[in-house]
């Protein structure tokens, strides 16, 4: 108030007032229409409309331009933050606008007193442009250093002010000679453009701000599906530990079952989802021996007929287990077919190789591998070279091609300690076990247990 009473005092006066108030309206609407850029900072083009007015009627109407652009303020009539006063907020900024205002129309007047001429109207635009960024920056600053954020306000609008000089200024200076040389009316021009500009960054802002919630929810989705994966692999590591219990001689053979038939499917190529599927159910495929009587799985020599038939349930019963499990749907097939064979005769269903579920091919070949290079009652471990050999002899017809190669040649590139699952890519610590010794496997390779 006390500028305004200050250039009345100095003869100020206020131009065509019906122009003006017409730009004081066009100042709301466009402060109405800001777009917000951070919790405390609105983008608006109100200021090019006041330095419009300071340009054609001086520094009284650029002030009173400036200042009526604040009755567009959203935070006018509500509170928007909890730390904000819309009453205060608004009357600080009412003020600081006038100043603007009236310090841009006193420098393009100064400058339209020594030039008026065409240049002379171009150079004060521009300067009386620089002059009100550079307050308005002054007055951000201040701002913020009462907010404890100075720096985070004079980096968001420092570049913008700056930016602004350059684009707005040659607009509002061609406005201005268009009034005066042209028609008054030719300032209603000046509306559409700033309007639509600010319109256009409020929708790429719009859909910046549904970029970066999607990326937020996409974000969200992968460390949910982490989380559960996490969950699925916990339910099925107990679910081992329970089964070796209760069945001392498999004690480690689920976990490397798991590994052996993961890097297979790496090998092959296979999508590392169904990589990870893979490793989930070779970490499960034994899984329905919990409900085998103790005394076939810990018997001591070879089973009888009826003990092997029972024995092989432990598909069909796996598999009725995981399918409680809305999260093991998927593996539960793969568990009752992990024995079958390529040529038909395996069990539980005897599917031929097609029919077969590829992981359960591959499960098929790590678990008879582990189980040949590993002690069991009825019989010991056969060494590396004689388990290879075996699995050569029967590809093609108990097991899967290419799911054989791509294990020999894992084994063959590999310590002795992976070829014997010792270490703790397999759960334990390498121990100083003798090496296992070649042994005869009664029934053939069909019948590992």
């Amino acid at each position: 108030m006390a500028v305004g009473l200050a250039l009345l005092a100095f003869g100020a006066t206020l131009g065509n007032p019906w122009v003006v108030v017409a730009l004081c309206a066009a100042a709301v609407l466009t402060d109405r229409a800001s777009v917000r850029l951070s919790e405390t900072t609105d983008l608006t083009a109100s200021p090019v409309v006041t330095l419009f007015a300071a340009v054609l009627f001086g520094p009284l109407a650029g002030g009173l331009v400036g200042a009526a652009s604040e009755f567009g303020d959203a935070e006018l009539l509500r509170r928007s933050g909890t730390n904000r006063a819309p009453a205060l907020r608004w009357l600080t900024y009412t003020s600081t606008r006038f100043i603007s205002g009236a310090a841009m129309g006193l420098t393009a007047q100064a400058i339209l007193d020594r030039a008026d001429s065409t240049i002379g109207l171009f150079l004060a635009t521009i300067a009386a442009s620089v002059v009100g960024e550079a307050l308005e920056v002054a007055f951000a600053a201040l701002t913020g250093l009462v907010r404890n954020s100075r720096t985070e306000v004079i980096r968001t609008v420092g570049p913008m002010m700056a930016t602004a000089v350059c684009v707005y200024a040659p607009v509002v200076a061609s406005l201005a000679f268009a009034y005066e040389e042209v028609s008054p009316w030719s300032a209603l021009l000046f509306l559409a453009p700033a309007l639509a500009a600010q319109q256009l960054f409020s929708l790429y802002q719009e859909k910046a701000r549904l970029y970066e919630e999607q990326v937020v929810l996409s974000e969200g989705l992968r460390v949910a599906n982490r989380r559960l994966s996490e969950a699925n692999l916990s339910f099925a590591t107990a679910l081992v530990q329970t089964l070796e219990e209760s069945d001392r001689y498999t004690a480690g053979h689920s976990r490397a079952v798991a590994t052996y038939s993961r890097d297979i499917a790496t090998a092959l190529g296979l999508p590392l989802e169904e990589q990870e599927r893979t490793y989930v159910a070779g970490l499960v495929h034994d899984i329905g021996k919990i409900g085998l009587s103790p005394s076939v799985l810990n018997k001591e020599g070879r089973l009888t007929l009826d003990e092997r038939r029972e024995m092989e349930r432990h598909s069909e019963i796996g598999e009725r287990i995981l399918s409680k499990v809305e999260a093991y749907a998927d593996v539960a097939l793969i568990v009752r077919h992990h024995h079958e064979r390529i040529d038909g005769h395996g069990y539980p269903d005897g599917v031929l190789g097609p029919q077969i579920p590829t992981i359960s091919r591959i499960i098929a070949v790590a678990d008879a591998y582990n189980a040949m290079t590993s002690d069991r009652p009825y019989r010991p471990a056969m060494v590396y070279p004689a388990a290879r050999d075996r699995l050569l002899q029967a590809m093609g017809s108990q097991f899967h091609t290419d799911a054989v190669v791509a294990l020999v040649s894992l084994l063959a590139d590999s310590s002795e300690d992976y070829r014997y699952a010792r270490g703790s890519e397999f759960g334990a610590l390498p121990d100083a076990s003798p090496e296992p010794v070649f042994g005869t496997v009664s029934g053939g390779i069909a019948y590992v247990r």
